[in-house]
């Protein structure tokens, strides 16, 4: 009889583990993936306070759009959003930004996220701050999170 207990109590036990084994292989919850969606734009923020342009480029889709905060047009590419960035990069220093009351909504493999901005630094030796509004768009390519839209309004 005690033989019986033991081998269920060890069948019980191993279908545990395989199960948690399982869970543990899943695709990233939604909550990972919100949080991941945050990071991904703080990782944007930190290769352009680096200068790393290179790395700034692999967080954006090549079909990106873009409203600027004082764009009159609408930006239409990876290409034009990179050199623009480098642009603005190449002539300031000291540049820091951060992000206030995110929120994340997430369907598929497209998010969006709704936040405030603060950021400030120099560009062409005159400092500069600001504040904002904000949404940006996500795809989920390959595993990573790539802009693929974003919309900037400057708040007073």
């Amino acid at each position: 009889m005690k033989v019986n207990i033991h081998f269920k109590t060890l069948s019980l036990l191993i279908l545990t583990l395989l199960f948690l084994k399982c869970q543990s292989e899943q695709a990233p919850t939604l909550d990972q993936d919100k949080e991941d969606v945050k990071q991904t734009i703080i990782d944007m923020w930190s290769a352009i306070e680096n200068e790393d342009i290179e790395t700034y480029a692999d967080f954006i889709h090549p079909d990106f759009t873009q409203f600027g905060e004082t764009d009159s047009l609408l930006r239409v590419g990876k290409t034009a959003e990179v050199n623009g960035i480098r642009s603005w990069v190449e002539n300031s220093e000291n540049i820091h930004t951060e992000m206030q009351d995110p929120r994340v909504s997430i369907k598929n493999d497209v998010a969006w996220i709704v936040y405030y901005w603060k950021d400030h630094g120099t560009t062409n030796g005159i400092d500069f701050s600001s504040k904002g509004k904000s949404t940006r768009i996500f795809v989920k390519e390959k595993g990573s999170w790539l802009c693929i839209h974003g919309h900037y309004t400057l708040l007073p």
